[in-house]
């Protein structure tokens, strides 16, 4: 079951948020492994990638994982510090980016 992301005040609605990063523009930096260490992980080739619930990780292009309502604080954050502006978080019901560099 996936979860819902808070609204404004908190409440758990909404639609579920999905993540993915954008190798191409990938700093290496790590940045996101420090927020979110259950989510992204650096490969052996230096690059960020996301990982799958089930701590697999996901190194097809455009490959997304679910945001787990417990970690979207810290999966929000490191989209905002990013420096390489390739963290992409979107609602899976229209993939429509809500964090990230292509967000509204």
């Amino acid at each position: 079951m996936q979860q819902k992301a808070p609204t404004d005040d908190g409440a758990q609605t909404g639609d579920p948020l999905e993540v993915w990063i954008d190798q191409d523009l990938c700093t290496g930096d790590g940045i996101c492994v420090q927020y979110a260490p259950e989510v992204f992980e650096l490969d052996i080739d230096g690059l960020a990638y996301v990982k799958s619930p089930a701590d697999e990780l996901l190194q097809s292009p455009g490959a997304t994982t679910p945001v787990p309502l417990t970690l979207l604080n810290d999966v929000v954050d490191s989209a905002k510090e990013c420096p390489g502006d390739c963290i992409h978080v979107r609602r899976v019901s229209d993939r429509v980016e809500v964090y990230g560099p292509d967000a509204e």
